[in-house]
């Protein structure tokens, strides 16, 4: 259990905190914005609220902020539950498998990508990308495969995460050389951040550990040279990629 002590700090800490953002939002007149997601996400509203209005002035459009889905998931679940019953559509029916499968419902989030590649949308690239990701996280690899031949050829697979999957997943059933073959098509100097992240992992689980120091640094040297855009929509690689050098320098 937690000191009474930390407890009380982390109530002060926390007031202290909203009482800070909330002023800091009236001042600005932007209350009507902030206010509820301050109060009710005490830690989490605040340090949102920081990042986006005083940290950089970076704005968000916080209208687009689900609170309520927030605090509690499964209210997002049984709200997109009620409109596929009211309005079974292709889209609701995707709407609700993406959020099973991003909340860890695959068995769920399968059943409903089947169901739903069907007649007209049978060869729906989003469905079958996503039925891929899902196949992949319970370890069903060689079900990956025949869903990422179909899709293979349309030009945004090359850069998709459903093209990292298909690498990963001929890795797991023992194609390593054509997983190779998959990562190194992916590879681009000044792009490809992901795909050359994880294709650094896959060297490291071959063994090729100078290999994959050689293609962490090469990360990390390009950084300097991007746009302020291309350096926030990257910088996890870029973290990441420091801290398998770390590990390697270890």
């Amino acid at each position: 259990m937690m000191p009474s002590f930390l407890n009380l700090n982390y109530y002060y800490v926390s007031f202290a905190l909203q009482g800070f953002c909330l002023f800091h939002s009236f001042k600005r007149g932007t209350q009507q914005k902030w206010m509820w997601i301050i109060v009710f996400l005490p830690y989490i509203g605040s340090l949102i609220y920081l990042y986006t209005e005083v940290w950089g002035n970076r704005r968000i459009n916080t209208s687009a902020i689900d609170v309520k889905g927030i605090i509690n998931p499964g209210s997002k679940l049984k709200k997109l539950e009620d409109e596929l019953k009211f309005t079974d559509t292709f889209n609701n029916r995707i709407k609700l498998a993406d959020a099973y499968l991003d909340a860890g419902l695959t068995d769920k989030a399968i059943d409903l990508y089947k169901a739903s590649l069907t007649g007209a949308f049978a060869e729906n690239e989003h469905a079958l990308a996503q039925l891929m990701q899902a196949y992949y996280t319970q370890g069903r690899y060689a079900e990956v495969l025949p869903i990422a031949r179909q899709i293979y050829k349309i030009p945004q697979f090359a850069r998709s995460k459903a093209h990292i999957v298909y690498a990963m997943a001929l890795e797991q059933v023992g194609q390593i050389d054509a997983a190779e073959a998959e990562f190194k098509g992916m590879k681009g100097r000044y792009a490809y951040f992901e795909q050359r992240y994880q294709y650094g992992l896959f060297l490291i689980r071959q063994d090729r550990i100078e290999d994959a120091e050689q293609l962490f640094t090469d990360m990390l040297e390009e950084q300097p040279h991007l746009s302020a855009v291309e350096k926030k929509s990257n910088r996890q690689w870029f973290a990441k990629a420091k801290e398998e050098l770390k590990k390697v320098y270890q």
